[in-house]
């Protein structure tokens, strides 16, 4: 396409200036502006499974791998309790069917002694990597009688009360995380009510949730080989095996590495080869080509017909998102390329159109309903997600660079998208213009990117932001050097993009991205920008304290100090003060003050030292007193309700009052610290006694 021609289409998508201006400067209104770790929660929360292979302090974007049962509970909210799932017995029928198929892993036998030894272990190891299978296969191999699954959100008190029973448990993915981590004398303690109950216990976590003390076995699934060879043999028997394996779709799905559950799925298109029922070519449908293949054929094809084609490039948007997102949206996408198609003919929509059941059949997409927690309650969706999780990326790609015609729709589509008042959509948008960088990026910044971030819409910023950040996690090569130029260049709207970018990558950069928005500090400022520009900045700077945590507080801590570098000193303490008022997801306690009583425990830790250096530095900085003042108060109205919170107080407030000034103001703030709970005005007289 010429440039004339893609500036054409550009213009076609684009609303009446008049219009989209009044639109982007009622979006501008303080209040509508997203705290930027309110923004990157819901960049977490709401990208699609594309990204899923990536991290973000720790999470994984999206939900992947691994057998689904019941509902999935997301948690949306600061403040609201997470919900709970119950724990149940596993039925025998399950534990039979595994029992048929299922092959020891490389560590199998040593986590089967020590279950049999010490009644408890814990299986660490990846998503998807058939822990849960390996944890009940352990318990039928000491003879078990009774299965029962625990909830992974217990707590470790709660969970000793559940075993009271001679049963065997299994506790997949408990929720402990950097916040509840295990420890050894806590695993004793379970060890002695299993001896007493006469039970058993495997846990699964992930690696990072087990410190070096507390001993676990790594969970290494057995070769994809061995896993197809028992799905196979079990269903057709071993005679056809050699055949089966010799085909060359099924050579191709033994060259890599895949988890369990894929395995056995792949084994059922060998069976279903085997005895007819499908042919070599619809084997192909595991690898990409046959999905690339499947997606010319719906995108060129006369049927499914345009309406439906619109949809499933609304699915492959809205991926794992509900159902109803994806068709909404997609009729309005379907609006943008009829117009495209056909402009003398207005479009239709049929309202009462096709089921549902028979649009997922078309897409190959399969469908449940899945619990969102909302600060409203729980809501059910009906999510609908591809079966191949490769076919939105591959989707995406085919239309964008092989269907031009296709691009004014599109892109005036995803630009709608990204002006919808709901997170998801907004978040989705992003992602949508992320994977059309890695598909060819010069066309999706000049259509999508750039605009959003020359715009006069914060709003629109973010999108931007969030688009390349996502782009970088895509390993997208000029992505990095763009975000470089921008955060230290003259354009402010860019500049913006570019450092809220850096603040949302930094678990992944950190060291690049501390860097670039120290380099950004150091530019001289524009007066009518400055105060903008220092807010940005420590908000970047905020959100890579949250994340990074302890490399990031020691680079900082150097400008602490008397230092000629002022301004990087200013931006720090904003940030930090900012962090300082954030609170875990469930609400209940401060991310810093929660970050310093673990470190403090490590007396020869410096990331307490520094913590405690912040504070003393924000107390005495005449720009900072006083939001740093209100953000100890919110700690101590804490403390009131959280014993661990009080403890953390109760050490660092004596290191905080070392200075007259700062003993002054700490004890003047705990002797006036008032609220409707009696148990606030007790915690503080118990920590004033510990400053006084």
């Amino acid at each position: 396409m010429s440039q004339d021609a893609v500036a054409g289409s550009a213009k076609a998508t684009e609303q009446p200036k008049d219009d989209e201006e009044k639109q982007e400067e009622s979006s501008q209104a303080p209040e509508q502006r997203q705290k930027p770790w309110e923004a990157r929660q819901d960049l977490v929360r709401h990208t699609a499974r594309a990204f899923a292979s990536t991290l973000i302090d720790g999470d994984q974007f999206g939900q992947t791998g691994g057998t689904h049962y019941g509902d999935t509970i997301f948690h949306f909210g600061s403040r609201g309790e997470p919900p709970r799932r119950i724990s149940g017995p596993i039925a025998q029928a399950d534990v039979d069917e595994l029992t048929a198929v299922f092959r020891d892993g490389p560590r199998f036998d040593e986590a089967l002694a020590r279950l049999r030894a010490e009644r408890v272990v814990i299986l660490t190891g990846g998503h998807a990597t058939g822990r849960r299978s390996a944890a009940m296969m352990l318990l039928a191999r000491l003879g078990v009688d009774r299965l029962r699954d625990l909830d992974p959100h217990t707590t470790p008190t709660a969970l000793r009360d559940e075993l009271d029973h001679p049963d065997g448990y299994v506790l997949c993915n408990w929720a402990t995380g950097r916040h509840r981590p295990l420890r050894a004398p806590f695993l004793a303690g379970l060890r002695e009510q299993l001896e007493r109950v006469g039970g058993r216990l495997v846990i699964t976590v992930e690696p990072s949730a087990v410190p070096a003390d507390v001993p676990s076995v790594p969970w290494e699934p057995p070769p994809t080989e061995d896993v197809l060879r028992s799905h196979v043999t079990r269903a057709v028997g071993e005679a056809p095996w050699a055949e089966l394996s010799g085909q060359p779709y099924a050579k191709e799905f033994l060259e890599r590495e895949h988890a369990p559950h894929e395995t056995a799925q792949f084994a059922k298109r060998l069976d279903a080869l085997h005895r007819g029922e499908i042919d070599s070519q619809e084997l192909a449908a595991h690898g990409e080509a046959a999905a690339v293949a499947q997606i010319d054929r719906w995108l060129t094809g006369e049927t499914p017909k345009l309406l439906d084609k619109a949809f499933l490039i609304s699915l492959a948007v809205f991926d794992g998102a509900p159902y109803a997102v994806a068709a909404e949206l997609g009729d309005g996408l379907f609006k943008l390329l009829h117009r495209t198609e056909n402009p003398d003919e207005p479009p239709r929509i049929p309202v009462f159109g096709s089921p549902r059941a028979e649009r997922l059949q078309l897409a190959r997409a399969e469908g449940q309903v899945e619990t969102e927690a909302t600060e409203s309650g729980l809501v059910g969706h009906f999510v609908a997600r591809f079966q191949d999780e490769r076919i939105a990326r591959l989707l995406l790609r085919e239309v964008w660079n092989l269907h031009p015609s296709a691009r004014p729709g599109l892109v005036g589509w995803i630009q709608q998208l990204a002006k919808d008042g709901r997170p998801l959509v907004r978040t989705r948008a992003a992602g949508a213009a992320a994977l059309l960088a890695q598909a060819e990026l010069a066309s999706a910044m000049a259509h999508l990117i750039e605009p959003w971030a020359d715009s006069n819409s914060f709003n629109a910023w973010l999108t931007a932001a969030n688009a390349l950040t996502l782009a970088v996690l895509l390993e997208v090569p000029p992505v990095p050097a763009i975000l470089h130029s921008w955060c230290t260049g003259d354009h402010r709207s860019r500049r913006w993009t570019a450092v809220r970018a850096y603040g949302l990558l930094g678990h992944a950069h950190h060291e690049a991205t501390l860097r670039a928005l120290l380099d950004a500090v150091r530019r001289p400022l524009d007066g009518e920008d400055e105060e903008e520009d220092v807010q940005q900045l420590a908000d970047a700077l905020e959100l890579l304290l949250l994340t990074v945590k302890g490399p990031v507080l020691t680079t900082l801590a150097e400008y602490l100090h008397p230092h000629p570098d002022r301004a990087v000193r200013d931006r720090a303490l904003r940030a930090f003060v900012q962090a300082c008022d954030q609170y875990e997801e469930n609400g209940d306690r401060p991310i810093v003050l929660d970050w310093y009583s673990r470190v403090v425990a490590d007396h020869e830790s410096e990331e307490a030292q520094y913590l405690t250096a912040f504070w003393e530095a924000a107390l005495g900085d005449h720009e900072q007193t006083a939001p740093a003042l209100r953000a100890l108060r919110r700690w101590i109205l804490t403390a009131g309700r959280d014993r661990r919170s009080e403890v953390a107080l109760a050490s660092l407030l004596p290191a905080l009052a070392a200075t007259p000034a700062n003993e002054q103001r700490v004890t003047h703030l705990l002797r006036t610290v008032r609220d409707s709970d009696e148990d606030t005005a007790e915690v503080a007289a118990r920590l004033l006694t510990v400053v006084a």
